[in-house]
């Protein structure tokens, strides 16, 4: 029953412009009857939880339904979602100020909570930084993260005006990536999701990725202009070239050539005990997506998603040649899914 809902509030909220969109897109990629591609689109919908975006990205009109069928969607993430975490317990993770106080021995860096603090706490704080990043308390895809350096305000009055004015709740040291990870993009800080499941009281990690920025903000997120790559959970390397939203595939970084396979992940190890170990903190959030910088000391957290995205799964069709899902490696951990 749950599941026929989740459908139905997505049928009365869907952009229909969208869709039709979606629908002509896909017809000039496959030649397929338009009126056919809608109603297999719907049907892909009600039968496997995928949305129109799933059905692009995941280029669904080039399978059957056995191989549809291995795909985490949009519904099927939603599920996994509902099965494992508790609602009452999203504050900690949907609130930077409570996850950055419930998770800092994982921070390994300075943050002062803007919202409550008075100017001499903030003068106090950014005096001995040259650049801040500013962040909103409940936002996400890295909408109204903003980095901010002293050398541009005339004075630390007028750059506390301006987070004011602009309703900056976080303020926090920049994080300094380790020089591996700049040189993969040096313009943002190339984060590690981590995707954790708690199965029987054990944390498993059943699938990573690097995300990578692509435009002049700084950060890294698919939605936000960036890409993705799959990492090897048991080399740390990145196992294939980077995709887009946009379907772009990319062998190399665009901004800086580096090529993407192949490349090693530095203290990867680390990455996977800090993430694994992180996910007992709060084990009534058994679902999490770990955002993970890597410094020239080791791994940190940037945040951590009580409703990780199923959009950086490895299942657009460079990821997955053999048109088979990641759906089958969750099941080895969720009884019931």
């Amino acid at each position: 029953m749950g599941r026929l809902k989740y459908i139905f509030q997505c049928i009365l909220h869907m952009d229909y412009k969208a869709l039709f969109e979606t629908v002509g897109t896909v017809h000039k990629l496959c030649g397929k009857n338009r009126v056919w591609l809608l109603f297999d689109i719907i049907k892909c919908g009600f039968k496997f939880g995928a949305g129109y975006k799933d059905y692009l990205l995941c280029e669904f009109f080039n399978m059957n339904d056995a191989q549809r069928a291995t795909f985490v969607t949009r519904g099927i993430n939603n599920t996994i979602t509902k099965m494992l975490n508790n609602p009452e317990y999203y504050h900690i993770f949907d609130n930077k100020n409570e996850f950055y106080t419930t998770f800092a021995e994982y921070l390994h860096r300075d943050w002062l909570d803007f919202e409550k603090c008075s100017k001499e706490e903030f003068f106090d704080f950014v005096r001995d930084k040259a650049s801040i990043i500013c962040k909103p308390r409940d936002a996400s895809c890295g909408v109204g993260v903003e980095k901010l350096s002293k050398a541009d305000f005339a004075s630390l009055d007028e750059m506390y005006a301006h987070l004011k004015k602009t309703g900056a709740d976080i303020v926090e040291e920049v994080v300094e990536q380790h020089p591996d990870m700049a040189r993969i993009n040096p313009n943002s800080v190339n984060t590690i999701r981590v995707y954790t499941v708690l199965s029987d009281g054990v944390s498993n990690v059943v699938y990573a990725c690097i995300r990578m920025g692509n435009s002049d903000r700084p950060v890294d997120n698919i939605n936000a202009g960036g890409m993705y790559s799959p990492v090897d959970l048991e080399t740390g390397r990145i196992s294939c070239a980077a995709c887009d939203k946009q379907r772009i595939v990319y062998e190399r970084h665009p901004r800086s050539g580096c090529v993407l396979k192949g490349y090693l992940i530095p203290f990867w190890p680390e990455v996977m005990e800090l993430c694994r170990q992180a996910a007992y903190k709060v084990p009534q959030m058994g679902y999490i997506g770990w955002d993970v910088a890597i410094t020239k000391d080791g791994p940190l957290f940037i945040e951590a998603n009580n409703l990780p995205g199923h959009d950086a799964f490895p299942q657009m069709p460079l990821q997955a040649p053999d048109k088979i899902g990641i759906l089958p490696v969750f099941k080895k951990y969720i009884k019931g899914l």
